[in-house]
């Protein structure tokens, strides 16, 4: 008796449990295409935003596995109409929230391609065609940022995997000292004094520093800080400077850092996840003048260049600074050592198998033009400048800080009522709740100082101002109503 007579289940030559022929691949690529299209095409007539409470969706999804399969077609189906629709809309044209985005339809068919290769693209020998073309996407990067040839990176899952990466390679540059410090803006993301923990600094030691009067960091504070650590004994590593705040869109003066950092022999990262790419345009270029000074940059392409996630990157001013941080010998990689100046791109970061995020840029790129991005990046300033303009002339509504890059901050504030703070707090949460639930727009909130602040980031390639200015109408309306029932309550 064999195998197979025995146990008639185990595998032999013609068992192919999970393949499917030809004719049902393209039948169930086709239907999803069909679903993501539909999606796409009707984004306008739905809300920004969808949510249900997790007990509603534990009883509509938790079980067990299925022990047989069922229609491919129909499990789509479910996902397309059950599972992905309880979501915050990034791409929908009146979506504000966070920092959103809208995905080029090729940079979309570009990731399909890229999981049906099934490519790991962690070294040359494995990748090679993926390889080159991610220098190619990381070398147009360094030139818009305008630094020298010597410099290079690589894609990331997004900032934070780039903030970890850039700390690491300061650390590396400084020598792993003992007592290490790293400094930031109290304005900074939170993945940044993150990245500082993940590298070893202790909480103690990543030193948030204020910002001035427009939220860009305080250069006397941080001086007086590094100063008073060096006395101290402490050994200071890194400054991260930003390029565009997630809160107020607001930039560290990127020129200064650059001579304080250099002087103070201190490694410069600057966290541009958000606002970086608005260096393809030439008022961009204006804002960010001295980026291209600092030691490495970390750049989001599924933000503000319209990739679907994840696109994030780092860029060093060296690029064997990450490869004298990241790579190390392993026996069972030896063979991917081939020819001199074949780069092992994970060797420049903590990735070792790594998706092929180049492809959905560079074809996106290579369908529109830079032409088509500069004016999408470009439509976002302006958008958001004229809806900072709408804000100053109305009378409901408050502009708490300049407009910067696609970011706008303001509160409802009606000019001929007067409420105390806490009402006032009181009516802008009651404005974001209603929209969150009843209005065809999203947007999120943060603090603006002391202030809680409503805030737009308008950076969608699909935006218009018929989609601002109709979120803004709303918020009025909404304001309105909030202050009404304020009024009619009684004092207690």
């Amino acid at each position: 008796m064999n195998d197979n007579e025995q146990n008639p289940r185990v595998a032999s030559d013609a068992d192919f449990d999970l393949q499917m022929s030809s004719q049902q691949m393209l039948s169930l690529a086709s239907k999803a295409a069909e679903l993501i299209v539909d999606r796409v095409t009707g984004l306008s007539k739905e809300k920004a935003w969808d949510g249900e409470f997790r007990q509603s969706l534990a009883q509509q999804l938790m079980s067990d596995p299925p022990e047989e399969g069922t229609s491919a077609a129909d499990v789509l189906e479910r996902a397309a109409h059950e599972i992905l629709p309880f979501a915050l809309r990034l791409d929908h044209p009146r979506s504000f929230g966070f920092i959103p985005s809208s995905p080029t339809w090729p940079g979309i068919v570009a990731d399909f391609m890229a999981a049906g290769f099934h490519i790991n693209q962690c070294t040359w020998l494995v990748a090679s065609g993926p390889s080159q073309l991610e220098l190619l996407v990381i070398d147009w990067f360094r030139k818009w940022l305008g630094y020298p040839e010597s410099a290079g990176g690589l894609l990331t899952s997004g900032a934070s995997a780039a903030s970890v990466d850039a700390l690491v390679a300061a650390r590396e540059s400084a020598g792993y000292p003992d007592s290490a410090t790293v400094y930031m803006s109290d304005q900074s993301h939170s993945a940044l004094p993150r990245a500082a923990k993940i590298i070893g600094i202790r909480p103690h030691c990543i030193r948030l520093i204020p910002s001035d009067a427009h939220f860009r960091m305080d250069m006397t504070a941080l001086a007086q800080a590094v100063a008073g650590d060096r006395k101290k004994g402490f050994n200071p590593i890194a400054v991260v400077a930003n390029a565009g705040t997630s809160s107020t869109g607001a930039i560290d003066p990127l020129r200064k850092l650059a001579v304080f950092c250099e002087k103070e022999g201190i490694w410069l990262h600057v966290d541009a996840a958000y606002g970086g790419f608005a260096i393809v345009t030439d008022v961009g270029k204006q804002l960010l003048a001295g980026i291209e000074r600092a030691d490495s940059v970390g750049l989001d392409a599924h933000k503000w260049f319209f990739q679907p996630y994840e696109a994030g990157s780092l860029l060093v001013k060296d690029a064997t600074s990450l490869e004298h941080a990241f790579a190390f010998r392993h026996d069972i990689l030896q063979d991917t050592v081939w020819g001199a100046n074949h780069p092992n791109l994970a060797d420049r970061g903590l990735q070792l198998s790594r998706s092929v995020r180049a492809l959905k840029i560079w074809a996106s790129v290579q369908t529109f033009g830079m032409a088509a991005f500069r004016r999408a990046v470009s439509k976002g300033m302006e958008l958001a400048t004229r809806a900072g303009e709408y804000i100053r002339d109305s009378s409901m509504l408050e502009l708490l800080t300049p407009v910067s890059l696609g970011i706008v901050c303001f509160r409802v504030n009606p000019q001929d009522i007067s409420l105390d703070d806490e009402s006032l707090e009181g009516v802008n949460k009651d404005v974001l709740a209603r929209v969150f639930w009843d209005g065809q727009a999203f947007y999120s909130s943060t603090l603006v100082g002391e202030i809680f602040a409503l805030r737009l980031c308008i950076v969608n390639h699909t935006t218009t101002w018929e989609d601002v200015r109709a979120t803004l109408e709303s918020t009025e309306r909404f304001g309105q109503m909030a202050v009404d029932r304020v009024q009619l309550t009684p004092e207690r």
